[in-house]
């Protein structure tokens, strides 16, 4: 079944972000748009390369609106031992959310449960708390930050522009499609 227009459920997690433990809950996510970018464990080796690939593009989300959430199944504990220890991991800026008992993993149906990991997966979730866009990657596969990002922008555009769609490849800026019967009929 699709997670697309399912509203994020209540939860309250630890994080670590700028050298600090803090507590984030649901409302802090409403209002703007948010990515919750899960991954399966700290101290890995395809993890740093995503999260490091995602915090040089930090800024760039941060300019567009959008917060970028991290979250594994380690504690908070671990993800700033992992910041103190990892030259790549030093470079995040954004929380990395905590999921030691894995009430997001479960939520966002990614948790594998006899690894007791997340998968790789990566959420758009609009200001009204509802995903909008996801993608579940195979664990040793990798994702981009520029194909993130632009698959944000897009959700923006249509969530603004409600009667437009955008097509393969879409930048801000480029022609977008206005669905109507007469074009389904061209198909």
């Amino acid at each position: 079944m699709s997670m697309i227009g399912r509203e994020v459920s209540e939860f309250s997690v630890q994080y670590f972000q700028n050298g600090k433990f803090s507590t984030m809950k649901k409302a802090d996510i409403m209002g703007k748009w948010s990515v919750f970018f899960f991954y399966p464990a700290d101290f890995t080796f395809v993890c740093p390369t995503e999260l490091e690939d995602l915090a040089n593009k930090y800024a760039e989300f941060q300019k567009i609106g959008c917060e970028i959430y991290s979250v594994s199944c380690d504690t908070h504990f671990v993800h700033k031992a992992w910041h103190d220890a990892s030259e790549r991991i030093k470079k995040i800026q954004y929380p990395m959310l905590a999921d030691p008992t894995h009430c997001l993993s479960r939520d966002f149906e990614v948790y594998i449960e006899a690894d007791g990991l997340a998968e790789r997966g990566s959420f758009i979730v609009n200001p009204e708390g509802k995903i909008a866009a996801y993608e579940v990657s195979a664990g040793n596969v990798g994702r981009d930050a520029d194909e993130l990002f632009r698959k944000v922008q897009a959700c923006q555009f249509v969530y603004e522009h409600g009667d437009e769609v955008c097509p393969a490849k879409w930048q801000p800026g480029e022609t977008t499609l206005k669905p109507s019967l007469e074009l389904v009929g061209q198909l």
